[in-house]
């Protein structure tokens, strides 16, 4: 063995020492349990951030807290250890140790450790938690009767992100989805009867002023609706919602066209705001305030309407994916408290957006549903689901690969501790159903 370097400084024992060399440790003066140390392991490609402080801690004191960077959030977990790891502090907090006999002394390097770390934290990618935003914004809705409104409960971009567990990004894509709007600093989402008046008024001054619906001169509408008494921050607001600029102008302003689906995902939502209608009566008040320029059809209401048969008649009624919660599990409940079986073309558009980093459609299936057997009036090759907590779910040989087998299954015999062979999945079946 090498002879020990002469007396090193602290941690720097360690990064200095050789393959064939060896280090003494002892107790540090101030050794403890110190819980405002902890150490976190890393992803090589979020080092950098961290490194370079582009990372911020969001949550509450009630929540568990998240670590997000500029795009993304990650849960942060403790995760114990069997084995022990000893925190070293640099330089001044090392001492050293003679040794030898009465003509022999020597320093050997030694290490003081300050704490045993129990194990580490460890970051895991997760959904941003948007559900608290919808809430908290819902709180105050900005109502055409604003004046008289209190200013309590609003929201800057400042309080957004120390209330809602998502990263800078996520928080951005999320006060999209909701189509809020910054009104004086503050993040507002417009009552829904309130972008009725203002949607409509649009609609009747194209048609008093021969404008069309995909070539909207942006100065001329909010010149006109401006008149109507309606705040120009609003006007711009209808348009970003219901339409998407399509031509710049040179002077400023610029052209826009009004989205077909969006203006009539709007108008049936007010159908249907007061309860279920049957589908021809729907249909037949749906199509009165749609503008003539558009062309509707009953697909553009996907994630937005059911359909259901009552004796001979077929009713409609809302059900709006954007009204549903983002978690998962939460997600999956409230949709089997409306159907106890979906059929997979109906149940898709209401999972479609949910963002589990590392989970596919197919996987989210897998976890929260099954396959049942369609029933007669289903449409042949229909793929039925049922939640995974039904009682009348009925598994199909099909399936059987989706099946977590317990290995005793898997034995010839009884009381056999020899590796397991495979049985044959015939013979698996009818265990099965003996079962």
């Amino acid at each position: 063995m090498e002879q020990p370097h002469s007396c090193c400084k602290g941690a720097e024992v360690l990064l200095n020492l050789q393959p064939t060399s060896s280090v003494s440790i002892q107790y540090h003066p101030f050794f403890g349990p110190h819980d405002d140390l902890v150490l976190l392991e890393l992803d090589e490609k979020l080092l950098s951030d961290v490194l370079y402080q582009r990372v911020t801690l969001r949550g509450q004191p009630d929540e568990d807290a998240v670590l997000c960077t500029q795009s993304k959030t990650y849960s942060v977990k403790f995760v114990g250890t069997s084995n022990s790891v000893f925190l070293i502090p640099p330089a001044d907090c090392s001492t050293s140790h003679e040794s030898g006999g009465e003509n022999y002394k020597q320093q050997v390097a030694t290490a003081s450790v300050i704490k045993v770390a129990p194990g580490n934290m460890e970051l895991v990618e997760v959904a941003p938690r948007l559900d608290k935003l919808k809430s908290i914004l819902s709180e105050n809705l900005y109502s055409s009767d604003e004046a008289s409104m209190a200013m309590g409960d609003l929201y800057k971009w400042g309080d957004l992100i120390n209330k809602v567990q998502a990263s800078d990004d996520e928080l951005k894509a999320g006060l999209q989805a909701l189509s809020a709007v910054e009104i004086d600093g503050y993040w507002r989402i417009v009552d829904e009867k309130y972008m009725d008046v203002i949607l409509r008024m649009l609609l009747h001054n194209s048609v008093l002023n021969d404008w069309l619906l995909d070539s909207l001169v942006e100065d001329k509408v909010v010149s006109v609706l401006e008149s109507d008494g309606f705040p120009r921050k609003l006007v711009y607001h209808c348009l970003n919602v219901y339409g998407s600029r399509v031509e710049e102008e040179a002077m400023g302003g610029g052209v826009w066209r009004l989205d077909a689906r969006r203006v009539c995902v709007h108008f049936a939502r007010g159908v249907l705001r007061e309860g279920k209608r049957k589908m021809e009566s729907f249909m037949e008040e749906w199509l009165r305030m749609i503008p003539e320029e558009m062309q509707p059809s009953f697909d553009m209401l996907e994630g937005e309407v059911l359909t259901e048969k009552l004796g001979v008649e077929t009713w409609v009624r809302a059900l709006s994916v954007s009204s549903l919660p983002t978690t998962p599990a939460e997600r999956f409940s409230i949709l089997f408290k409306e159907r106890a079986k979906w059929e997979w073309k109906d149940l898709e558009p209401y999972i479609r957006d949910l963002n589990v980093p590392g989970l596919s459609s197919e996987a989210l299936l897998l976890k929260y549903t099954r396959r049942s057997q369609p029933s007669i009036d289903v449409e042949p090759g229909a793929i039925v689901v049922v939640s995974c907590e039904s009682s009348d779910l009925v598994l199909e040989e099909s399936c059987l690969t989706f099946v977590i087998i317990i290995s005793s299954l898997l034995h010839h015999g009884s009381g056999s501790r020899s590796m397991p062979m495979p049985m044959p999945c015939e013979h698996l079946i009818s265990h099965l159903r003996e079962s």
